[in-house]
């Protein structure tokens, strides 16, 4: 994800939601057209924390934060998420079903 690497879609499930810091919301064709465009660009991911995972049959919730650093719009942003993702098991692969971020302000 790093480079905007194109592979990144092959994790979302068709139906996937991503509800953003900020108030976006995006379903996949919103998120591979603002990937695709690099308005957003992600330089560095770190994940700092996993402070909850649950597994419910094929599905596992996890509450987790991360540091992100990149551009939008050319502008250099960094901050840091909790982020809630929903991951389904579709055959024997995990995919991205659904993922909420919010700001954690110092």
């Amino acid at each position: 994800m790093i480079m905007n690497d194109v592979q990144i879609v092959e994790l979302f499930c068709k139906d996937v939601s991503f509800g953003h810091s900020n108030g976006w919301i995006q379903n996949l064709d919103d998120f591979k057209k603002d990937f695709s465009s690099k308005k957003v660009s992600y330089k560095e991911i770190t994940q700092l924390e996993i402070s909850e995972l649950k597994k419910f049959k094929n599905a596992v919730s996890i509450r987790r934060t991360i540091k992100v650093a990149g551009l939008y719009k050319n502008q250099n942003f960094e901050m840091k998420l909790a982020l809630l993702e929903i991951w389904t098991k579709k055959k024997s692969t995990w995919k991205l079903w659904s993922r909420q971020s919010v700001e954690i302000k110092p």
